[in-house]
């Protein structure tokens, strides 16, 4: 098996670049990277669109591409290597929805080869890839919209504004809530199916013995990603962020424990965590575990404020005005707003279709998308940050341009 090093030198070249630039009333053809079922269901939105063409279906995975391929109008291309994409000329865009570990070099060789990119959350499991990733596409002026699909969703959009507008006073405290785990007990390595390429699946990241988990739970692994707090802490990060005008955490500490399997070899983030990050003028914490709640679904963000609290997820939102506190003998005064109680069925289509055509609509634009590669950096850096605190034991602080422990 070609060593890392070696992988790496192969990718080194540039691809060629594409066709020229997409006008307003031009069909945008574009190619899914990485066919599982992400890759699959945003690569149906995008061909759902009557100006949008799907041209190819790239995955290591033979049987993915191919039946991806199969369903998707116009006969795409089923191909193993992304890098035979990033050469043809007739593609304007890539849609990249494979392990976190790829997300950075697949989003820099595309912008170095003309292609802007839709690329998935989170924009990659490293912090110096992530910088990387920006300086290259502002070099070469590419738009790349990050999949974090709230900020195109119509309820997030009010209550960002209801937070912004000052209706919970001011916000002290941001939690991020996501109940569960991605930790898989210890498995030995196999041989990798035949119809894997498991050199192409790894990378950039070490050579490992395959195992099945490496494959189908990549998200567990350091090596590709980090467990529930990359995956789905970055959506609620992100959130945070966005409604409270955050950049980046000054400093962040977490610490975890493997409780449901025993770990080894210590290369997954463990099935219990919390986090904790400082910000300039709030406190953001994050926890992989909370007390059910039968009455509705209590994950998502909080924000805790002087006059009033929020709570706000994918099938709703309530918000509470604080008690005030009365002297004996005195009228307490009226609340500052009534409390709300908003839950509907998850329906993620419309906020899907919204931010893809953002994305679309700026390919023949050329302006900035709602999540640009900047703006879902910084929604991933907390939660790189928190990796490194709970993987290392340390506190890291953020100086602008790196993590360090402290």
């Amino acid at each position: 098996m070609p060593s890392r090093r070696t992988f790496l030198v192969s990718t080194a070249a540039t691809p060629a670049l594409s066709r020229s630039a997409v006008g307003a009333n031009d069909r945008i053809r574009f190619a899914i990277i990485g066919a599982g079922n992400r890759g699959s269901y945003v690569g149906g939105v995008f061909a759902g669109f009557p100006d949008c063409e799907c041209a190819a279906v790239c995955d290591v995975y033979k049987p993915t591409r191919e039946q991806v391929a199969a369903k998707l109008p116009g006969k795409p291309e089923p191909v193993t290597d992304y890098r035979r994409v990033l050469d043809r000329k007739d593609i304007d865009a890539v849609l990249i929805a494979t392990p976190d570990h790829w997300h950075g070099p697949m989003v820099m060789e595309a912008s170095q080869a003309g292609k802007d990119s839709y690329c998935e959350k989170p924009v990659t499991n490293s912090i110096e890839t992530g910088m990387k990733m920006i300086d290259v596409v502002r070099k070469h002026n590419r738009v790349v919209q990050i999949g974090l699909q709230q900020r195109s969703w119509q309820h997030f959009q009010e209550n960002a504004a209801r937070v912004q507008q000052g209706m919970f006073g001011t916000i002290y405290q941001a939690q991020c809530v996501y109940q569960g785990n991605y930790l898989r007990p210890p498995e030995a390595g196999t041989e990798p199916p035949p119809d894997l390429d498991w050199n192409l699946f790894q990378g950039p990241a070490e050579r490992r013995l395959y195992t099945r988990s490496r494959q189908r739970l990549w998200r567990s692994f350091y090596d590709y990603s980090g467990g529930t707090l990359l995956d789905w802490g970055v959506h609620l990060t992100h959130v945070a962020h966005w409604y409270l005008n955050a950049k980046a955490p000054a400093l962040a500490s977490g610490s975890g424990q493997y409780v449901r399997y025993p770990c080894p070899e210590r290369d997954q983030l463990p099935d219990s965590v919390a986090c904790t990050w400082v910000y300039d003028k709030f406190v953001m914490t994050y926890s992989n575990s909370l007390m059910a709640n039968p009455q509705f679904d209590a994950q998502g963000n909080y924000f805790l404020g002087t006059t009033g609290s929020l709570q706000i997820n994918r099938t709703g939102y309530r918000f509470r005005p604080n008690p005030p506190r009365v002297p004996p003998g005195q009228t307490a005064p009226p609340p500052p707003f009534a409390p709300v109680d908003e839950s509907f069925r998850y329906v993620g289509g419309p906020s899907d279709q919204a931010h893809v055509r953002n994305f679309l609509d700026c390919v023949k634009s050329r302006q900035k998308p709602v999540v640009d590669i900047e703006d879902g950096f910084f929604a991933t850096l907390p939660t790189l940050m928190g990796v490194l605190a709970i993987r290392y034991g340390k506190t890291y602080a953020w100086d602008g341009k790196q993590a360090k422990a402290v």
